[in-house]
């Protein structure tokens, strides 16, 4: 059983890890381009939520929205 445990461990330091050590060896080096993941991510949620944003609007002017706080049975 401890050999399991040790090849679940050999897996994630040895292979899985492997990008995020290189991009902590970047950072020393590039603190921009150790952060593009990061920045690409927040990108990309600043744009998801101005498209969630957006429909919701959209529905709330066609009054499909429901805003009754009953709208569940355990509120009632």
């Amino acid at each position: 059983m401890k050999s399991f445990f040790e090849g679940i461990a050999s897996l994630f330091v040895d292979f899985l890890f492997v990008p995020m050590d290189l991009l902590r060896e970047l950072e020393l080096s590039n603190w921009w381009t150790a952060n593009i993941i990061n920045w690409l991510f927040i990108i990309v949620c600043c744009v998801a939520m101005r498209y969630w944003i957006k429909q919701l609007n959209i529905f709330k002017a066609n009054n499909e929205d429901v805003q009754d706080t009953t709208a569940h049975s355990f509120l009632k």
